[in-house]
């Protein structure tokens, strides 16, 4: 049997969940047994854990139903573990280096025990110095194993089940199991503290407890705190049978009402019924209070008088404190000098306007994007929707005529804002835009990310400073409701570039959808839209942005490219959309189709792509079209960037590090080579995952008209995909 089996419930965590399992597979001390626990088969984080077991045989993943919450994950979990020693982490924690071999060195030292409570780091999410709680509560305490009553403080109530390892044979003889409902960690922790006969501490940390932007779940407003008193009762009721001596009762006493008091003492956390929790926590509080309690000194002994008192009234005008004329002043932004600002603040006050929705792209450069597809989609499905988009002063043009815009910066752009009930964006909309209680604000995203993007960019000084205020970056975050992903990766990449409480849609993405409804008509008046001379084989060359240069470098000789490349090569030159009004004059075989408005369009047109970094290649891939990576700077990219995943070692296809490279693979025909087309697939299978053709119609039935999940449009297979047909043969041989 192994000495450790580690228990990793990954509910809502997929994004961070390879962290903490690597961090378990990378320790020194390698006997161990790790068991991630899923929701179901078919999610992010099963797909996760499933990868982790084909690569590793002490990875068993199983399944355990959203409705048993965090007390039946790991409930399960425990009931397939077969080491001698049980520990609990979270989805989004780690354990620190070192950490099980210390367990092993400390456990040889006192000899088996029935709990090793150790210490552990609590680490604000994103700046700050971390704690470590649990120290101050195993200080002084006897050096080898002990009974509890050489530690009557050591409770183990205000210590979470991840702050220990727990003897399976004990836990098996003491019939323990996590209490359901939430809170489950005191009811958990109490009652095996109440069982526990031999007890061990280790002072080192051992956990890295990674505190959710969100601050912690049980610490959100809602009735899920009545269920404290129910995990109360239950450890005070088994204190009682248990019959402990005075000298642990009072401890263990005064703990869970450490917890009581906090939640008590806190009116926001229960919207309703703190009267009744109050009441019926006195009630508690004078059951099972030990004979001989001494109340505490301080504010905190007035706190367990008033509460034994039921004094209600009075210990609401100790600890409360009229927060109505705070919480006003936050709801709107502070006025601005202009005269349209003042205004938007007093269309705040007017009503939401249910049939109005708001769309923006690429903050303004115009219609284009899934903003643009999601809005054609919703104007067949949802036709009594208004709908209005907005555009940059001088994009106007960019609009088509039959469709309603508004000009950023204009009265008319901050009331369609004040006012729509919808609110669709690619990127964000601007600071002082207010999310208002049941608006719902949809962000479609612009790519698959290679790149690191949101607060992943702080550790990278270049991007970090063009980024400017993550603090306000994630205010904008706060307000999405809904997060489009074409693919679990950008899913899981999301949930810890932008940590923030939406629900994300993995539909794929609407832009996506004309490459599998294109008709060879379209993929014609594409090229012809573009003067590509017919007979030609066009390659897209896209490069992406450098946070480290100043503007456009093209990074390849193009016209020696076409030379070299062979004779009837011309190449469609897409610089990013930061240059999106054209980066050279078309001369020869290179046409700059930069300011064209639709990059679908460009890529029905090709025949091929090139790119380097550009996120473009991840919807490329969509039309199964030959892909090469000319990745001529990667190791400064990579360096100066930031990226996910390595992509010479993971390409959608051949991969040139020099011109001569990139010519000689079309030149000699390596791009469409059985090689290539291997690599394509596998590609595609992990990043065209969620597009099929019907990613708009499901955002709106989803968003727009309130379908749930299970009645939209079932994705279609990969293999039973059909994608626009190219311009010329040789790239389906």
């Amino acid at each position: 049997m192994p000495r450790f089996t580690i228990i990793v419930p990954s509910h809502g965590v997929a994004g961070r969940l390879s962290q903490a399992l690597d961090s378990v597979l990378a320790q020194s001390f390698g006997d161990l047994e790790l068991i991630p626990v899923c929701d179901a088969p078919d999610t992010p984080a099963a797909a996760v854990a499933a990868g982790y077991a084909e690569r590793d045989s002490r990875v068993t993943p199983v399944h355990s139903p959203p409705a048993g919450g965090l007390s039946g994950a790991r409930n399960s979990g425990m009931r397939a573990a077969t080491g001698a020693y049980l520990l609990f982490l979270d989805g989004d924690d780690v354990l620190v280096p070192g950490a099980l071999a210390r367990l092993a060195a400390r456990l040889a030292g006192t000899g088996d025990v029935d709990v090793l409570y150790f210490e552990h780091e609590r680490v604000p999410w994103w700046e700050g110095r971390a704690a470590n709680p649990a120290a101050a509560r195993l200080r002084g305490t006897p050096r080898g194993a002990f009974a509890p009553t050489e530690a009557p403080a050591l409770t183990g109530v205000a210590l979470p089940a991840w702050s220990a390892a727990w003897r399976r044979a004990f836990v098996t003889e003491a019939r323990l199991r996590f209490p359901d409902g939430h809170f489950t960690d005191l009811g958990w922790s109490g009652l095996a503290g109440i069982a526990a006969e031999r007890i061990a501490v280790l002072r080192s940390v051992v956990v890295r407890h990674r505190l959710r932007r969100q601050g912690g779940r049980l610490n959100l407003p809602g009735a899920h705190h009545h269920e404290l008193l129910d995990q109360a009762e239950l450890v005070l009721v088994r204190a009682l049978a248990a019959g402990l001596p005075a000298e642990r009762a009072r401890p263990l006493f005064e703990q869970v009402f450490e917890a009581v008091l906090r939640t008590a003492a806190r009116p926001r956390r229960l919207p309703s019924g703190h009267r009744a929790f109050f009441r019926r926590a006195g009630w508690l509080h004078r059951t099972y209070r030990p004979a001989g309690f001494r109340m505490p000194g301080g504010s905190l002994g007035v706190q367990h008088r008033l509460l034994a008192a039921g004094a209600y009234t009075a210990f609401r005008a100790l600890r409360g404190a009229n927060r109505t004329a705070a919480r006003a002043a936050g709801r709107l932004p502070r006025p601005r000098p202009a005269l349209t600002r003042l205004r938007y603040a007093l269309d705040l006050r007017r009503p939401l306007d249910e049939n109005l929705a708001v769309y923006c792209a690429y903050w303004g450069r115009g219609y284009s994007c899934n903003p643009a597809a999601i809005h054609a989609t919703a104007r067949q499905l949802a036709p009594w929707l208004r709908s209005v988009f907005l555009v940059a002063p001088g994009q106007e043009h960019t609009v088509p005529g039959d469709v309603e815009h508004a000009v950023i910066g204009s009265r008319r752009y901050w009331q369609v804002l004040a006012r729509a009930k919808y609110l669709v964006n690619n990127a964000n909309f601007a600071e002082g835009v207010v999310k208002r209680r049941g608006s719902v604000h949809l962000q479609t995203q612009h790519g698959t990310p290679l790149k690191k993007m949101g607060v992943d960019q702080s550790t990278y000084p270049v991007v970090a400073a063009r980024t400017g205020s993550f603090t306000k970056l994630l205010g904008r975050v706060d307000r999405w409701d809904f997060n489009l992903s074409a693919n679990r990766h950008s899913t899981q990449t999301w949930e810890r570039a932008f940590p923030g409480s939406y629900e994300a849609l993995e539909y794929g993405y609407p832009r996506n959808d004309v490459y599998y409804t294109a008709s060879a008509h379209d993929v014609v008046r594409a090229r012809r839209g573009l003067g590509v001379p017919d007979g030609s084989t066009a390659v897209l060359y896209a490069p992406t942005h450098r946070d480290h240069h100043t503007g456009f470098e093209p990074g390849l000789d193009l016209e020696a490219f076409c030379e070299a490349a062979g004779e009837n090569v011309v190449v469609l030159l897409r610089a990013h959309y930061f240059y999106d009004r054209g980066v050279l004059a078309g001369s020869g075989r290179v046409i700059d189709v930069t300011a064209h408005r639709s990059v679908e369009d460009v890529c029905l047109a090709a025949d091929a792509l090139v790119t380097d970094y550009s996120s473009i290649m991840f919807d490329y891939a969509n039309l199964d079209r030959p892909i090469v990576v000319y990745a001529d700077d990667w190791e400064v990219y990579r360096e100066t960037r930031g990226v996910y995943f390595d992509l010479p070692a993971e390409p959608p296809g051949p991969v040139a590090r020099t011109p001569e490279e990139l010519a000689r693979i079309f030149r000699e025909g390596a791009h469409r080579s059985p090689e290539a087309k291997r690599l394509r697939a596998r590609f595609r299978s992990r990043f065209c995952e969620f597009d099929d053709g019907l990613a708009a119609e499901r955002v709106v039935r989803r968003v727009f008209l309130g379908q749930p999940p299970q009645s939209l449009p079932p994705l279609i297979p990969l293999a039973e995909r059909l994608p626009a047909p190219a311009a010329t043969a040789f790239v389906r041989s």
